[in-house]
């Protein structure tokens, strides 16, 4: 394997992680987002307030993702084990 092909393959991975972090990330983002203004408007300061609806959005997205997420990594998989192949 060349120095190329392993930066390559490193960038793929990046790629892959951050196509698998995004969702939940970004529902976390909104969901904090939205608590946060409703906590503006009525001036009730609970930090425990946002936890709930967070781990519910989280959990959501990781649902329906849940097939995106096995797929795109099985697909990752087969290509950094098909790489090793050629490598032996």
């Amino acid at each position: 394997m060349t120095d190329p092909s392993v930066a390559l393959m490193l960038h793929e991975a990046l790629y892959v992680t951050a196509r698998l972090a995004a969702p939940p990330l970004l529902a976390s983002l909104a969901t904090g987002l939205v608590i946060s203004i409703i906590q503006a408007v009525t001036q009730i300061n609970e930090p425990s307030l946002v936890f709930l609806p967070k781990v519910v959005a989280i959990a959501g997205v990781l649902v329906m993702m849940g097939g995106y997420s096995v797929t795109l990594l099985t697909a990752f998989s087969r290509s950094i084990f098909s790489a090793m192949i050629h490598v032996g």
